[in-house]
């Protein structure tokens, strides 16, 4: 028997309705896909400042397959999987990908729908910021202070890596 859960869903009246949903059997959090337009200089931002390390194999993939499961006619990927700092030998991945044939991104913003940011608890969000800074990235908002339920506060702010690709900064007190 596969595990229940309840979904919201709103509506225009304010009110909202609550359903149960059955939960997708074994299930389990694995990775976020970045489209890089040099995966190798974007992997290594990663390996360097936050301590991501290479999971093997590289990729490089062409072919119907491939264009089968994109849907992008004549696709060729390649990049890396980088395990993400703090969760052990079998945490999630950021999967670093540059792509043939390759579309412009949107503009950064914080505040638009779809992918928003990876985050990383860093020992000091002003160093942390300066590095980032200092490899590349852009400053997108100043560095702040938010008291949390519980009087516990967060110190945080949002950077882009060298790409434009949100990333938040965050220290916890």
């Amino acid at each position: 028997m596969r595990p229940t859960t309840l979904a919201l869903q709103p509506r225009a009246s304010g009110t909202v309705t609550v359903y149960p949903v059955d939960m997708i059997a074994g299930a389990r959090y694995v990775h976020t896909n970045l489209v890089a337009r040099d995966w190798r200089a974007l992997a290594a931002f990663y390996t360097d400042l936050f301590g991501c390390e290479f999971v093997p194999p590289q990729r490089d993939d062409a072919g119907p397959a491939l264009e089968a499961g994109t849907g992008v006619p004549g696709a060729h990927m390649a990049g890396v999987h980088l395990r993400l700092p703090g969760h052990g030998a079998h945490g999630p991945t950021v999967e670093i990908y540059s792509y043939t044939p390759a579309l412009e991104g949107p503009s950064t913003a914080v505040n638009r729908p779809g992918y928003g940011h990876l985050a990383f608890e860093v020992g000091s969000v002003a160093e942390a910021r300066t590095l980032v800074l200092e490899a590349g990235g852009r400053p997108v908002g100043d560095i702040v202070t938010l008291e949390r339920p519980g009087g516990r506060h967060v110190t945080w702010c949002y950077v882009t890596d060298p790409e434009g690709n949100i990333v938040e900064l965050q220290s916890w007190a």
